[in-house]
C-alpha cells in the first residue's frame, strides 16, 4: 500500500465503519481464545494490534512500509518492519497471527502463509480477511496495491496446501455488496476516503446490522476464516 494510502487510512479508521466493524469482526474472533503471544502482519498504523493489545495479547504490529511503521510506533505499539513471506520471528513462538487484508498485496502468497504456519505454535490459530470474488476488481483494487480477488474455494485451497486447518470461510459486508458493486464500477481510486457523518453513521448502521442476520454464506465484498496449525 502506498504511504500516502496508509497515512490516510491511519486518519479515517478511527471513526470509519468499514475499519470499527472490522475491528469488531477481530474482537469476537478473539472471544474463547486464551491469550498468548500475536503478530499482526501487514499492520499498517497497529488500528487491529490495538485490539489484540486490549484484549490482553502480547501483540507486536508486523508492517513492510516505513509509513505504516512509523504510525504504529506513534500510537506507542510494539512496531517491528519485515516481509510478510520472511516473517522475523523464531520457529513455533507464536500463538495467533492475524492478516486482515494482506494477502491480496502479496504475489506469493503460498509463501506468506507457509511461512506463518512456520512460526505458529502447533495449535496455533490464523485470522484471515481477503478481498474477495474477482468480479468486483475495480479502481479501487488497483490504488491500493491488490494483486487479486479470492473465492471460497482458493481461499480455502491455499490455507490446506500450506499446511492449516480452515473453519468455516464466511462472507463479510453482504447487505452493502450491490452499492460497492455498482460504485466501483465508475471508480477511478481508493474508496479510502472521508465521508459526511450522516452517511458514515448509516452505513455503520447497515453493517451492524448484519452481525444478527443468517447471510455469512452469501456473496459479500469479503471473506472470513479462522484457521489451525495441527
Amino acid at each position: 500500500m502506498e504511504a500516502t494510502e496508509v497515512r490516510k487510512l491511519a486518519e479515517l479508521e478511527d471513526a470509519h465503519w468499514w475499519y470499527r466493524e472490522r475491528r469488531e469482526l477481530l474482537a469476537r474472533e478473539l472471544r474463547g481464545v486464551r491469550p498468548g503471544v500475536a503478530l499482526d502482519v501487514g499492520a499498517a498504523g497497529g488500528g487491529n494490534t490495538r485490539v489484540l493489545r486490549d484484549h490482553g495479547w502480547r501483540a507486536t504490529a508486523l508492517e513492510y512500509g516505513e509509513e505504516g511503521a512509523g504510525v504504529a510506533l506513534e500510537r506507542g505499539l510494539a512496531t517491528v518492519r519485515g516481509d510478510a513471506t520472511a516473517l522475523p520471528v523464531a520457529d513455533g513462538s507464536l500463538d495467533l497471527v492475524v492478516a486482515f487484508d494482506v494477502l491480496e498485496h502479496i504475489e506469493d502468497d503460498d509463501s506468506a502463509v507457509r511461512d506463518v504456519r512456520r512460526v505458529l505454535r502447533p495449535g496455533g490459530h490464523f485470522f484471515v480477511a481477503v478481498p474477495c470474488d474477482p468480479r468486483l476488481w475495480s479502481a479501487h483494487d488497483e490504488a491500493v496495491g491488490h494483486v487479486r480477488r479470492y473465492t471460497r474455494p482458493t481461499l480455502t485451497s491455499l490455507l490446506v496446501r500450506n499446511g492449516f486447518t480452515p473453519g468455516p470461510v464466511r462472507s463479510w459486508n453482504v447487505l452493502l455488496r450491490p452499492v460497492v458493486a455498482l460504485r466501483r464500477r465508475s471508480s477511478s481510486g481508493s474508496d479510502l476516503q472521508d465521508m459526511p457523518s450522516f452517511v458514515n453513521h448509516g452505513l455503520r448502521a447497515v453493517i451492524t446490522a448484519e452481525r444478527y442476520l443468517p447471510v455469512r454464506s452469501l456473496p459479500g465484498v469479503s471473506l472470513l476464516v479462522s484457521a489451525r496449525r495441527p
